[in-house]
């Protein structure tokens, strides 16, 4: 892959972006970036207040609007009000490891938005969307694991790391099938995946723990952990890098860490092309959401 730096976003001037969660972390960087490179940015974000805040630190065309991942009510209705093509949707936003808890449709909380949320708004969205869809995943994927009996965790002892693990693989399946779908429709879209490697977010920051271990942690993150702008930088390279569908990128450096962007390698489960169907099959049952098949562009265009 042709190395990436911020240049390359010069290619999104004057083309729609809708970024999830994009008031902070990577979300807020990567929203950051491409407006200031000229791209129209679209923050979906539960809470708009937070969502204004950010895109007041923004230059150029940057547009708030309401979305919660969480409750599929406000995920067709953000789906039903856009009504302008979008070039690229970035599936950005995430929880990390919180106590058990539900979405608004009964869905662990973690599964609940991190996949299903996106599943729904992606599929819903596929008829305005000209270009690419890139999914942000996690190393975390590497220890998920799939129960199909159980993906809710309503019946074994929840496990929080690990029900993120099962969240951040069914990201990675999901892209996978995603592309395939799109390939058998003959549209020129691909299905992308990034993950920011360990990046100095909201979701690594401490909160609540002994000063102690709040120590121990920033001591650590100091060395290993990017900035949010650098974090940043894989989801912004899988959304305008020559690239094939499916791909997956991340950082280069040490252990996936930190380091610049490139295509890197997932679990055996996030290769498993059955397993992938398996799960759209799945999320189609719990959401009520399905691939939009006659409706996906089928003109060849740019990618």
């Amino acid at each position: 892959m042709e190395t990436f730096d911020r240049s390359h976003l010069s290619a999104l001037a004057g083309h729609t972006v809708v970024i999830t969660g994009a008031n902070s972390g990577i979300g807020r960087a990567a929203a950051r970036a491409l407006s200031a490179a000229g791209a129209r940015v679209v923050l979906a974000v539960r809470d708009p207040d937070k969502g204004h805040l950010a895109a007041a630190d923004m230059t150029g065309d940057v547009t708030v609007r309401r979305l919660d991942l969480a409750d599929l009510a406000s995920v067709r209705a953000f789906a039903e009000q856009t009504d302008e093509p979008v070039d690229i949707l970035v599936n950005n936003a995430g929880v990390m490891i919180p106590p058990l808890s539900r979405t608004a449709d009964g869905f662990e909380m973690q599964f609940g938005t991190n996949h299903l949320g996106h599943f729904a708004l992606t599929n819903l969205l596929l008829p305005r969307i000209r270009r690419r869809v890139v999914t942000v995943s996690s190393n975390g994927h590497r220890a998920g694991s799939l129960d199909f009996d159980d993906l809710n965790w309503e019946r074994k002892p929840y496990r929080a790391m690990a029900a993120y693990g099962q969240s951040k693989l069914a990201n990675l399946l999901f892209t996978t099938e995603l592309q395939r779908l799109l390939t058998d429709a003959g549209s020129p879209m691909i299905a992308t995946a990034a993950h920011p490697g360990m990046a100095a977010t909201n979701l690594l920051r401490p909160t609540g723990k002994s000063r102690l271990r709040e120590r121990i942690q920033n001591a650590v993150m100091s060395v290993l952990a990017q900035s949010d702008e650098d974090g940043a930088l894989p989801t912004l390279c899988a959304a305008v890098a020559d690239i094939p569908g499916d791909s997956y990128i991340g950082p280069s450096g040490f252990l996936q860490g930190r380091g610049a962007p490139d295509v890197v390698g997932r679990s055996a489960a996030a290769r498993d092309a059955a397993l992938a169907h398996r799960l759209w099959a799945a999320s189609e049952d719990m959401t009520g959401v399905t691939f939009p098949r006659d409706r996906v562009r089928p003109t060849r265009g740019a990618s």
